[in-house]
């Protein structure tokens, strides 16, 4: 089994594999993306793996898991991304750990509603897709990312079903405090009720680099003008993560 912790190289992972958690990567640890802020490795990935559904929820079944969170690389090499693989995994959570809640972090899956509307169909008890930056940092942070497209994904999910959206950002790579607040404000016109707020940490010095390291102060700041903008719950601090206290923050 892959995790993200280990791909992604995140801070937290001591602390939540000592309390008996871990997101699970799906779809293997190669994204075919190369965006500059992750550290997972870009490349050529593997076909799907078919048997990986059942050892996802044999997995959570032996930790005892009582909130699982599945993501995966963005797999464009795939005709719906990846999509399937989602759909399959959490109807084998269902089955296996029936009273256990499951959150899904995606990727963007394209501008490709028919694909999206695979997400809803198998009914995630929490959706999340990551913004990760303001807009204008797109094209040197996720240059094959589309900022509208992830809002339009937030928001298909959001109006065609009561699955409840959530989304993230990282901060300190060069956004000004007023670019936030719009962005607050386009996850609010979306749908979104759950947002993750923390410090972008470059994995390397060939990745993208760290503007500035925000005082925890601001983080408060940033989490008050979310909650104004209207989204219900914030988590803002230097090293919370999408998934950082997932099962904690879903209640």
């Amino acid at each position: 089994m892959n995790t993200v912790c280990q791909a992604a190289n995140c801070p937290n992972r001591g602390e939540c594999f000592n309390r008996g958690t871990a997101t699970f990567l799906i779809l293997g640890p190669v994204c075919t993306r190369n965006c500059r802020f992750c550290d997972v490795k870009p490349g050529q990935p593997a076909p799907v793996d078919i048997d990986e559904p059942a050892r996802v929820a044999r997995m959570a079944r032996e930790l005892e898991l009582r909130h699982v969170v599945i993501t995966s690389v963005s797999r464009d090499d795939l005709p719906d991304g990846g999509a399937g693989q989602f759909v399959e995994v959490v109807k084998r959570l269902r089955k296996e750990l029936g009273t256990a809640t499951v959150e899904i972090l995606t990727p963007d899956f394209k501008d490709t509603p028919q694909v999206w509307k695979m997400i809803v169909g198998c009914h995630p008890d929490i959706f999340n897709h990551n913004v990760e930056t303001v807009p204008r940092l797109y094209p040197e942070v996720r240059p094959r990312a589309d900022y509208s497209v992830s809002l339009k994904l937030l928001k298909y999910v959001a109006t065609e079903s009561d699955i409840m959206v959530k989304s993230g950002l990282m901060v300190g790579m060069g956004e000004t405090f007023d670019e936030l607040q719009e962005v607050f404000g386009d996850l609010v016109d979306s749908g979104v009720s759950l947002l993750t707020v923390g410090q972008y940490l470059a994995p390397s010095t060939d990745h993208y680099p760290v503007y500035r390291y925000l005082h925890p102060d601001e983080f408060l700041e940033l989490q008050r003008m979310a909650e104004q903008a209207g989204i219900k719950k914030v988590f803002a601090a230097p090293l919370v993560r999408s998934s950082y206290l997932a099962d904690q923050f879903a209640v």
